[in-house]
């Protein structure tokens, strides 16, 4: 799982990371939010989720507090990063000025 999330965010695509939890509220809200993203986004952005239970030495890597927390990678940077529930608009036009 490592290796394979170093070489996903070090590839040329960006890719948004929902670090997410099963017990979390909010995090469920931001679901239908990422289907409605990636449905306008396409295949320009690949948007995964880690579960911070699962992979707690990736989110306490990238000093994740709270879910859900997305991280925006561009060639192994974050270049993006917020906390909570967001707007698909807003998160849309994040990512399309990252593109």
């Amino acid at each position: 799982m490592a290796a394979t999330f170093q070489t996903l965010i070090n590839g040329e695509k960006p890719v948004l990371v929902d670090f997410t939890a099963t017990w979390c509220g909010p995090c469920k809200m931001m679901k239908p939010v990422l289907e409605e993203v990636k449905a306008k986004v396409g295949e320009n952005v690949t948007i995964i989720k880690v579960d911070i239970d699962q992979s707690p030495q990736a989110a306490s890597f990238y000093q994740v507090q709270s879910v859900p927390t997305l991280i925006l990678f561009k060639k192994g940077q974050v270049v993006w990063r917020q906390s909570g529930v967001l707007p698909a608009g807003q998160l849309t036009a994040v990512l399309e000025s990252n593109m």
